[in-house]
């Protein structure tokens, strides 16, 4: 059905992994989580329904290029940052289940998308996302990394009662522990982008929440809007110049020859 809505790619869809796709990354779970925050000032209706809006705006631009576009994954990606946070928040807040329920319960939703894409395609690669349909596994799991991301920077932060920095410092070693095990003891490239990839959203929403919550929450205070905002203006800067500079676009012959690389 994706295939008769949208048109087929020619290329594969998402960037290559350059030291300035983690910047940018981090940052946009950051904005992610500042923006997120500051929507909840208008309700589950006003600012969810913003988010549920930018989320579909995005989507619909994503799937209807046939290649990579720099500002139209980093669009989609923000969006997804915003509304897996209004998500995994609204299961806490309002659904009333602990940090740590949500954050086992988007471990098993991100395990069975992992499953069903393995078993599905046979790659996890990135390098292997050229067809509609591994477009489609590859957001599902962005999504689903996005909202344990935010539960599980919420239990070690809130729940545990680290505080915003030393959670932060915590998930930015987690970070660089698959880097390293990639690096020095042959840890496949697959599996280490993933669970890198994922321990992103913790670390930049950490970082967030210390900028932008009150000194009563171990913040310093600065607020959910200017914190988003700024935030979103040095993504907008750093998006422009992977747009312009094209470093991140895989080569796409080569790419598609790599299916077992990430």
């Amino acid at each position: 059905m994706i295939g008769r809505l949208l048109p087929t790619p020619i290329e594969p869809k998402v960037p290559e992994i350059i030291l300035l796709f983690w910047v940018v990354k981090i940052l946009t779970t950051a904005g992610g989580e500042a923006t997120s925050d500051y929507l909840k000032r208008y309700g589950n209706f006003g600012g969810g329904g913003v988010e549920v809006g930018l989320f579909l705006i995005a989507l619909v631009l994503q799937f209807t290029t046939r290649r990579y576009r720099a500002v139209t994954y980093w669009f989609l990606a923000y969006a997804i940052a915003i509304a897996g946070t209004g998500i995994a928040d609204f299961l806490h807040l309002d659904a009333h289940i602990p940090y740590l329920g949500t954050s086992i319960l988007w471990a098993v939703v991100l395990a069975v998308i992992f499953i069903v894409w393995y078993r599905s395609e046979g790659t996890l690669s990135i390098h292997s996302v050229h067809t509609q349909r591994r477009e489609a596994f590859y957001w599902a799991t962005v999504f689903a990394t996005f909202a344990l991301g935010t539960a599980l920077g919420d239990y070690t932060a809130i729940a545990l009662g680290m505080g915003y920095v030393p959670s932060g410092i915590f998930f930015l070693a987690v970070f660089l522990v698959p880097g390293l095990a990639y690096w020095k003891f042959g840890l496949r490239s697959v599996p280490a982008f993933w669970m890198s990839y994922v321990v992103t959203r913790p670390l930049g929403a950490s970082f967030a929440d210390y900028v932008s919550k009150p000194r009563a929450m171990t913040g310093i205070g600065f607020g959910d809007g200017p914190t988003a905002l700024l935030i979103s203006v040095i993504v907008l800067l750093l998006v422009g110049y992977l747009a312009v500079a094209r470093l991140d676009v895989q080569a796409g012959d080569e790419a598609l020859a790599e299916g077992n690389l990430a």
